[in-house]
């Protein structure tokens, strides 16, 4: 018998549609009235599925990560430009991990009308890394650790599980996977003591610490000492969830649309840095992407 011991659930919240961007519809459940944030560092997490004339256009960001994930069984791929000259494209399983830190601007657009399937998560920044240079890391589907065991695959995105560890670098240590249950199946996955936790489901329904969630639901858990980690059991159904874990942040949080500061005069200092360009928004005022100018 398993000595592993699971963390009790602490709620589970439906995520909504709301309008988002340009005519795009997100389902968003951190960043919302129930789930404001998991422990000061999981700021937003929304599931999208969009393809044109509905994007993101260009927007503004500081003192956060965003971490966007193009589900493997996406139809449709995005592309992305920002004003510091980068530019790319995601396509089905790609991931792409994007430090604003002191600043940037950028725009997110599908490649064309098929639906871009995906989850992007905000990740908060310590006081101490907000000011940051920006930077990226992106990596193909085909270059995400992998590992498979008695029925369950998982994609270590960041971290490590089944013995397989991520080579993505986060300024602010957090776990993140993607993970496919065969029904019938087990997974135990050990999460750090101290640390915050929640899934989000995708596809199906399974028991997480003895509590039933289905599709689109997030289920937080409890740090609980004597709690070896999260242990899932799939049913008489397959499931594909994310269940992430990071170490919190035990500052204040003072978030404005896309700025995520401590005080509010930082947040104010924010909004007049980006409107004269300065304090690492150098050129964004009047920068103007070209995907989006073909909206």
């Amino acid at each position: 018998m398993s000595s592993f011991r699971s963390r009790a659930v602490d709620g589970v919240v439906l995520s909504r549609w709301q309008s988002e961007g340009m005519g795009a519809r997100v389902r968003r459940s951190i960043g919302g009235a129930q789930l404001p944030n998991v422990g000061g560092v999981f700021l937003l997490l929304d599931e999208f599925n969009a393809g044109l004339p509905a994007a993101f256009p260009d927007h503004a960001h500081r003192g956060m990560a965003t971490v966007s994930f193009l589900l493997p069984w996406s139809e449709g791929g995005f592309q992305h430009e920002d004003s510091k000259g980068h530019k790319g494209k995601l396509e089905a399983g790609d991931l792409q991990f994007m430090v604003a830190g002191r600043g940037i601007a950028h725009s997110e657009v599908p490649m064309d009308e098929r639906a871009a399937h995906g989850v992007q998560l905000w990740v908060n920044l310590k006081r101490k890394d907000k000011m940051m240079e920006p930077s990226y890391q992106d990596l193909k589907w085909g270059d995400i650790a992998k590992a498979s065991k008695d029925g369950v695959d998982v994609a270590v995105i960041s971290g490590s599980s089944l013995g397989v560890k991520s080579p993505v670098y986060t300024p602010q240590p957090v776990e993140y996977l993607f993970v496919n249950m065969a029904p019938g199946t087990t997974f135990e996955q050990p999460i750090n003591p101290g640390w915050v936790a929640f899934a989000y489901v995708l596809k199906g329904s399974a028991d997480f610490s003895g509590t039933a969630v289905g599709s689109h639901n997030t289920v937080t858990f409890k740090d609980q000492p004597e709690a070896s980690g999260v242990r899932v059991e799939a049913q008489k159904e397959a499931v594909t969830f994310i269940l992430l874990s990071g170490e919190p942040i035990d500052e204040p949080v003072v978030q404005h649309g896309p700025f995520v500061m401590n005080t509010r005069e930082e947040i104010m200092q924010a909004f007049a840095d980006y409107r004269y360009g300065r304090n690492g928004f150098e050129g964004a005022p009047q920068w103007e992407s070209e995907i989006a100018k073909k909206l």
